[in-house]
């Protein structure tokens, strides 16, 4: 009877004590959302005004001070309009060829890019699209955590709700990184081919888009195999997408 009254007792002890502990990381995680929520960046303002920084030049100039080195900051805002269209159809084609029709996340990139990783036993296809890229651009650290993947995910939905489109285009393609110190289209194509953003033909939006995943390996702009094969892709990327376009009319 007594062993029966001792076991009940410890199965009530274990039962409150799971139970505390439940309640704690409930009150945790809740505590952790509501902050976030609180300190999540206001996507709103984006839609009539310009991002004067991002974290990803933030921390590109933090680890050149930490070096004791100072870096530049070529940047040099224009409006979609004023960009290649060459460019524009290079950069959809080599980042995000989904682009405009998916909602912030292309499910059969990540699934695709998941099973090519398997194959190779590495990390070496990301599957973000533009909308995600901008938003570690914009707002988040080069930290790779769960809780970052979430942070990134809410502010992927949060652009992909207050932004056109052809703005988060925009914004993406003025603030991606195309070299040391070289930030968007009109500052990567002054920098790499001595003209303006406007000028630039499609074998050169070719070469500034395959750049892109490694801007400052390939600053200034070294055409070696690995690239070439990059380059020579998004061409046939852009000749389809066209042809597309041409079926759709």
């Amino acid at each position: 009877m007594r062993k029966s009254t001792r076991r009940k007792s410890t199965r009530q002890r274990r039962g409150r004590l799971t139970l505390i502990l439940l309640l704690c990381t409930g009150l945790s995680i809740a505590a952790l959302l509501f902050l976030w929520l609180i300190t999540m960046p206001d996507i709103s303002e984006l839609q009539k005004a310009n991002p004067s920084t991002t974290a990803l030049i933030e921390s590109r100039e933090a680890q050149a001070r930490t070096k004791g080195q100072t870096v530049g900051r070529h940047w040099i805002w224009v409006p979609l309009s004023r960009v290649s269209p060459h460019l524009r159809r290079a950069v959809v084609a080599a980042e995000d060829a989904s682009f405009f029709v998916h909602e912030g996340f292309d499910w059969e990139g990540i699934k695709d890019a998941a099973l090519y990783n398997l194959e190779k036993g590495e990390l070496k296809r990301g599957g973000s699209t533009i909308t995600q890229q901008l938003a570690k651009n914009l707002y988040l650290s080069s930290e790779r955590s769960v809780l970052r993947k979430v942070r990134e995910a809410l502010i992927t939905r949060s652009l992909e709700q207050h932004l056109s489109k052809e703005r988060i285009l925009e914004i993406y393609i003025n603030v991606a990184e195309w070299g040391n110190g070289v930030y968007g289209a009109e500052a990567a194509a002054r920098h790499h081919f001595k003209k303006s953003a406007r000028e630039v033909t499609e074998e050169e939006a070719a070469w500034l888009a395959a750049i892109l995943p490694s801007p400052r390996r390939y600053d200034p702009l070294r055409k070696t195999r690995a690239l070439t094969r990059r380059y020579e892709r998004i061409i046939r990327r852009m000749d389809q997408a066209v042809r597309q376009d041409i079926r759709a009319q």
